[in-house]
């Protein structure tokens, strides 16, 4: 009897890891599709990325004759150096950067000012105006490069990037303003209302509670406008009257179409060097970008 007994005290447990295996299995079975889809998008992604990178140390002939994902048959820094230098990509980096960076804190600023000016303030006409600015969203950019550009040729500016940082915050402002007043409204509104009965003006109010709460939301938001501001052609194509002034996506248009015919070496090493920095960029913010977007879909 206590053999028995046992047995089946042992056969419990036995039967207990049978079935936890099974389910385990199963739920890996579950994500096998998953899995696949997953490394498909990877390979889409990465495909691209890694032609272009192996292309960016290939001569003009290798490019041409070899397979597409062939190794260089010697790994030298010349497409870069010539892209550099030759290719004007330094300057047109430059460029990018002296446009980019005052316009993206231009943006952000405005934004987040007029984000709490709609949605925290109270005053008469507030509505008004937030469907005012919501209406610039409607507006395609395409439809007034042409009058800002007589605009600014009367102003005598067009021979500076002034116009492009003009053009970038007015262009980039009503959606900044719009995300703005949606994080600003997922705020409980009687943290605003106890700095007020300690004596916070509005201003106040602003600097010292508003914009430490919303790090994550302008951080988010700036790296949006500076990815639009950086990637932008249009734009900097329509205002850049000289090739000096040039932004970094101009001067890519430019060098690849260099003497009557792509050099297709200094153009993937300067689209190379393009994305590397944006990835980089992207990747070191990463966690704060999804901290930004998951707080502004969260009602306080």
């Amino acid at each position: 009897m206590t053999i028995t007994q046992d047995a089946a005290t042992v056969a419990v447990p036995t039967r207990r890891r049978t079935s936890q295996t099974r389910r385990t299995g199963l739920r890996l079975l579950k994500r096998v599709p998953v899995w696949l889809i997953v490394a498909l998008i990877m390979v889409v992604v990465l495909y691209p990325q890694l032609w272009m990178v192996l292309g960016s140390f290939k001569t003009q002939a290798e490019f041409l004759s070899n397979p597409a994902l062939s190794l260089p048959e010697t790994w030298r820094f010349d497409n870069y150096i010539n892209a550099l230098t030759n290719g004007n990509v330094g300057q047109n980096y430059l460029n990018s950067v002296i446009v980019t960076i005052p316009s993206v804190l231009l943006i952000v600023f405005i934004g987040v000012a007029a984000g709490y000016a709609l949605e925290v303030m109270i005053w008469k006409g507030r509505n008004g105006v937030l469907l005012y600015v919501l209406a610039g969203i409607m507006v395609p950019g395409q439809m007034i490069l042409v009058p800002l550009f007589i605009v600014y040729f009367r102003m005598g500016i067009t021979d500076t990037l002034l116009p492009l940082v003009i053009t970038y915050t007015v262009m980039g402002l009503p959606l900044t303003t719009f995300l703005m007043a949606t994080y600003f409204r997922s705020v409980p509104r009687e943290i605003f209302e106890a700095a007020t009965v300690d004596g916070s003006g509005p201003l106040r109010s602003f600097f010292v509670i508003g914009l430490p709460m919303m790090k994550n939301a302008i951080l988010t938001v700036g790296l949006v406008q500076f990815f639009s501001v950086w990637n932008d052609l249009l734009i900097a194509l329509t205002f850049t009257t000289r090739p000096e002034l040039a932004t970094i996506q101009v001067g890519l248009l430019s060098l690849s179409d260099e003497y009557g015919s792509t050099q297709y070496g200094p153009l993937f090493a300067a689209v190379s060097i393009n994305i590397v920095v944006l990835l980089v960029v992207f990747l070191t913010l990463n966690k704060k970008i999804m901290a930004g977007m998951s707080g502004g879909a969260l009602k306080g």
